[in-house]
Formats: structure tokens, sequence, C-alpha cells
């Protein structure tokens, strides 16, 4: 398997918080997604973040209130779609998109890829059908080929219970509940033969949360993970075994909107 870091949205700046020492520098946040070229599958997309109809639309597609806050750049170039054609794919080659969960940030894309199984958790599809005030309905208007798992069945990996390959995915492509963000938020494994990758979408904000004994939570991005989260204490216990993880060195982690972390691939 090949594996292709995408930012397919870019949004607004932000400082580091790791010191006055850090040679970090303000940059945009991200929407950090997977593009993965497999021999059985064809191509498997992890995450969407903006899509082109989100960029037509979108007050109706992301919301007035989140465009003013976040400050999408909304740049047609940075869509999945887009990046797709520039490795000399068409959308029909992405025959499936894994989600961490369906905020429309993360699932604004579906809709350039109308063909492709979408697999995701249960219990954050039943969310995102009955509350179209926090999911934008608008994004998945299109009806989606749904692939839905339940909790119960799966198989301890690193800690974490419950994780399972997905239908019709090679089995180093897995998906681990990581719950607490939203009722049915996951992280994708991706094991391509070096150290296993695990992309845990929006259970940390910032890079210090999870690299340092002393974790270190970035003002401005925990106020909007506080006003996210349906289950703080399940989250941070997700976050204590990721960062335990991370200091062993025996996955290598990103979250999705970290640009720092996003740094590392580009």
């Amino acid at each position: 398997m090949r594996v292709h870091h995408l930012n397919c949205g870019s949004l607004a700046e932000i400082e580091p918080v790791d010191g006055a020492d850090s040679p970090l520098k303000p940059t945009r946040a991200v929407c950090h997604c997977l593009l993965i070229e497999t021999d059985s599958a064809g191509l498997v997309l992890v995450e969407t973040g903006i899509g082109t109809p989100d960029i037509a639309d979108p007050d109706e597609r992301l919301g007035a209130d989140w465009i003013a806050f976040a400050a999408p750049a909304l740049d047609p170039t940075e869509t999945a779609v887009r990046q797709v054609a520039r490795l000399g794919y068409s959308p029909e080659d992405v025959r499936h998109v894994v989600l961490t969960h369906l905020h429309s940030d993360h699932a604004g894309g579906l809709g350039d890829f109308p063909d492709a199984t979408v697999h995701v958790h249960a219990a954050e599809h039943a969310a995102a059908l009955s509350d179209p005030g926090t999911y934008r309905s608008a994004q998945l208007a299109h009806g989606p080929r749904w692939a839905t798992y339940e909790d119960g069945r799966g198989d301890p990996w690193f800690g974490f219970e419950g994780v399972r390959p997905l239908d019709g995915l090679p089995p180093e492509i897995l998906m681990v509940p990581l719950g607490g963000h939203t009722p049915g938020h996951v992280a994708v494994a991706v094991d391509d033969g070096d150290r296993p990758l695990l992309h845990a979408g929006d259970a940390y904000f910032y890079h210090g949360e999870v690299d340092r004994p002393d974790p270190c939570t970035h003002p401005l991005l925990d106020l909007v993970q506080v006003g996210a989260e349906v289950d703080r204490a399940l989250r941070l216990d997700n976050v204590a075994r990721l960062r335990e993880l991370a200091l062993k060195n025996e996955i290598e982690m990103f979250c999705a909107h970290d640009p720092w972390e996003f740094d590392r691939y580009r």
C-alpha cells in the first residue's frame, strides 16, 4: 500500500503554545486526510475534508457561524477530488471512504465521491441522521452508500478494544473505536509496512496533548473541543492511552487539524 497525506481544507491560522523556545511558527490549521492506494480495493480515502459542493454553497453546507469562526480557505485546489486528479486518478477510482466522524469538516467531500462505500460507526450514522443541528444534512443529501459498524465485535489492538477490519478493505486498514468527541467517533489505523499509522480524527486537536508526559492543550482548540465533545471523561481516557503509545513510539499518530503534525508528511 502507498499512503498519501492530503490537506483537504486549510482553516484559520493558529499559534503554537509549545513555549518561547519552540521553532514552530503560526500557521493555518488543516483537514488532514489520507489517500491509500491498495492492490485489492482501489483507492481508499480516510476523511474527505471540505468538498467542492461546500465551496459552492458554504453557508448551507458548512454553516455561517462555523465559517466565521474557522475561516476556511474554501480553495477548490485543496479538495480531495482535485488532489486525487492531480495524482492521476478519477473520482470513480475512490471506491471506499472511511470517516472518523461526520462533522462537516470531515464529511464535506462525500458528494465528490458518490459511488464510494462510506464506512462509519453505526452510532455516528444514527447521530448524523437524528441531529441536523450538529451535523449538516445537506452534505448527506446525495444518499451515500453506507457501511456501518456496531460496537461489540473486534479484537484488542494496542490497548484499544473492539478494533476491526472493514468490509471489502484490506486487513491492514482498521476501525478503532475512540469515543468521546462524538457518539461514534473512531480512529483509523493503517499498517503500511512500517510502524502502524493512526489517524486519531478529533480525539485530540494539538500535538502537545500526546507527545509529552506533562500534556499541553491549546487554549483556543480546547474551547472547540469542550464545545463539541459528548463524553469528556471517555475522550480523555482515550487521549491518555494515545499519549502512552506515542511516548513509547509504538505507533505513528496524528489528529485531523494540527498543522505541525501534518508538516511531517509534506
